[in-house]
């Protein structure tokens, strides 16, 4: 498997010296490497057309009376360790990452032969077993040692002469052959997979030194060192103690990975919840524990808060405590926080990053990741753990979109049905977090793609109504459907900026009247949401801007405007006048008996549409095209006052009928909000008080 690895790598050099470029065949190349990592055959002779790469020569010397042995590569290994140290991670602090990795592989391995083998067969069984990490500052070194299972010379060969040989991996496969107790568990705890990890080391070192003694009775301690040219040398040392130590002497460029502090913060950052004690120049840097992995019922609401304010780098605390555990369909291991604190402007930014860290058998893997939750749930903070993530090499990056897709669909489903609970058992602490996190919600209506995610978060959505009985009585679409008679196919609804001007509203007189129960939105969003909504089970969610203009379309309607209105005949000479008088602003003028205090009205065929264009695109259109792009219909109430009374100044008075006509049309534009600027109206309402006190 490993020499495959050389070989195939060996070759991709060979291709790339073809084009003249090693960067351009960066990628090649790990391929490369990717696919020789899963390749399960070893053979001694690679051969490719015109090479012949062997593994490796090996020479012996005397070294201060130690027999050294000297191995050097043929395949250039040189190269293979520019493409892991350049290519392969895209950050230099991950070496840590993955040098803490194995050191807790060591550990578990140690514990599980520990069990399976019996004492008899290890040496210093009852040494503690930790990772120990040591900054040089003046030496420029930085040591990382564990007291685990340790090597034997031919594991040192095998393990790190070999580039991509993961013994975790056949540690594992040993495992599940032996088919022993226990094994699951223990599996569960090991990190590595891909055999590329050590190699991270040499981001940041120009000469590594690996002193090891494994944990077999009277077992010979080791030193393996190289700097990583091509070849390496393993003597014997009386330094080495039980477990593995790793000294690496920094790069000039990278001394400051011999400071605690920048040690300590990438812990804290990656490796925080290692099962084992990480001790930084003798105190321990891990004491948080990993509590998703615990029993929620032993975690106390201190520990909660505490690892929220971890996690989130916030100082408030959670509002609502999600702790979810699944083994189907994918195994998930998430702990979920929903903030009590308002959300800030970066959460309210879709350009913001989610909350959601993603782990890996307690290893961190991405700490904002992108697709694990969907955009609109990015004020969730927590974690995710899943032993069914596909990484790549570098463990950086996920593989298996299909399989992150359906790990998001599967949280953010959870995550849905958890709000759902907390309105239902929760219903005041819900209404809190309404106020703060509503607009995430609407935003995920907006958004989803799905029209049964859709419905799932509508069931979250709070309006005010026409029946509420107290301003926060507010109600939820299911309420609403529960509510009405089964027969009633429509949901209304009414946009307004606050109560008082909804129920004032012309659209709203006539449903008033019928004693229908609406639903009044006061965020200028909410119309839009509900639009992009559609419905809600059986029931059509419908404007009632929009319920009065396709009721004037039916030609069945009534005609009998009611008592003291103008006559037919009437009509039929006022409304051609107003359409004269409005040309090129009104689509069409109609007499509705749908008005009773409002003269008039104006209805469009998408209102929510069109006021969400007059905020947004107006200004980029001349006016004669807005009113081309909105057919604004005008409909005017037979019986009120100021309708018959401009009937008769079409006659008497012909200049001021032409402006209250178009003051008319004004105030109905701004009562629909579709006026681009209301200050406009100031010049035609001067002159009508100017004409108005001519009188006096």
């Amino acid at each position: 498997m490993s020499v495959r690895a050389i070989g195939v790598l060996g070759q991709a050099r060979h291709l790339c010296r073809l084009t003249g470029s090693m960067r351009q065949c960066r990628r090649p190349a790990l391929g490369a490497l990717s696919r020789a990592v899963d390749s399960q055959r070893s053979p001694a002779v690679y051969f490719f057309p015109g090479f012949q790469l062997r593994c490796f020569a090996t020479e012996t010397e005397a070294k201060s009376g130690n027999v050294v042995d000297k191995h050097e590569f043929q395949a250039e290994t040189r190269q293979l360790l520019d493409i892991v140290a350049r290519s392969l991670y895209s950050d230099h602090e991950v070496f840590v990452r993955e040098l803490i990795s194995n050191a807790s592989d060591a550990l578990e391995k140690f514990r599980y032969t520990l069990l399976s083998s019996g004492e008899a067969d290890l040496a210093g069984k009852d040494r503690p077993l930790e990772i120990r990490i040591t900054t040089d500052k003046p030496l420029m070194q930085l040591t990382i040692q564990d007291t685990g299972i340790g090597m034997t010379k031919e594991e040192l060969i095998s393990n790190l002469g070999t580039i991509a040989r993961s013994g975790s991996k056949q540690f594992l496969e040993q495992m599940k052959s032996s088919q022993k107790g226990a094994s699951s568990e223990a599996s569960s705890n090991i990190i590595g997979q891909f055999g590329v990890g050590f190699y991270s080391a040499f981001i940041v070192a120009n000469k590594v030194e690996v002193y090891t003694r494994a944990a077999v009775p009277n077992a010979p301690g080791l030193r393996w060192s190289t700097d990583g040219s091509g070849s390496y040398e393993i003597e014997e040392s009386s330094e080495a103690e039980l477990g593995t130590k790793i000294v690496l002497h920094l790069k000039t460029d990278c001394r400051e990975y011999a400071d605690e502090d920048r040690i300590k913060a990438v812990i804290k950052k990656y490796s925080n919840f290692v099962g084992s004690p990480i001790l930084l120049n003798g105190k321990q840097a891990n004491e948080i524990k990993p509590l998703w992995l615990l029993d929620p019922q032993s975690i106390s609401k201190e520990q909660h808060h505490d690892f929220y304010r971890f996690i989130s780098n916030s100082f408030d605390i959670p509002r609502f405590t999600l702790h979810y555990k699944a083994d189907v369909p994918l195994s998930i291991h998430a702990l979920l926080y929903f903030p009590e604190g308002k959300p800030g402007l970066f959460e309210m930014s879709r350009d913001g990053n989610t909350g959601v860290a993603l782990y890996t058998r307690k290893v961190l893997i991405q700490s904002k990741t992108e697709h694990l939750l969907p955009k609109w749930l990015r004020f969730v903070k927590g974690v995710v753990d899943s032993e069914d993530i596909p990484l790549n090499l570098s463990r950086e990056l996920l593989q298996n979109s299909s399989l992150i897709r359906k790990l998001s669909s599967v949280i953010s489903t959870r995550v849905i049905r958890f709000l759902q609970e907390r309105a239902k058992k929760q219903p005041e602490e819900y209404e809190a977090f309404y106020q703060d996190y509503g607009l995430f919600l609407k935003e995920g209506i907006v958004t989803s793609n799905d029209p049964t995610e859709k419905e799932e978060v509508a069931k979250l959505l709070r309006f005010d109504s026409s029946k509420s009985d107290t301003p926060s009585g507010r109600m939820s679409l299911e309420e609403y459907y529960k509510t009405v008679p089964a027969e009633q196919q429509n949901i209304y609804y009414l946009a307004a900026p606050n109560r008082v001007l909804a129920e004032s509203s012309p659209y709203y007189e006539s449903l008033k009247k019928r004693n229908e129960l609406v639903l009044f939105c006061y965020e200028p969003y909410d119309e839009l949401v509900l639009m992009q909504l559609g419905k809600f089970k059986s029931k059509k969610l419908v404007s009632v801007e929009k319920e009065m203009r396709e009721e004037s379309k039916d030609v069945n309607a009534t005609t009998d405007f009611g008592e003291g209105s103008l006559l037919h005949s009437e009509l039929d000479s006022l409304i051609p006048w107003l359409e004269g008088e409005l040309k090129g602003q009104v689509a069409k003028v109609k007499a509705t008996s749908r008005l009773d205090t409002h003269p008039c009205v104006i209805t469009v065929e998408e209102m929510a549409a069109a006021r969400h264009f007059i905020r947004t695109q107006s200004h980029q259109v001349p006016e004669q095209n807005r009113f081309a792009l909105l057919q604004p219909e005008l409909e005017i109430n037979p019986k009120h006052p100021i309708i018959k009374k401009l009937n008769k100044l079409r006659e008497s008075d012909q200049e001021l009928a032409q402006l209250i006509a178009k003051q008319l049309f004004a105030n109905a534009m701004v009562g629909a909000g579709l006026a681009e600027d209301p200050r406009m109206l100031l010049t035609n309402m001067n002159t009508l008080l100017t004409r108005a006190l001519e009188k006096y």
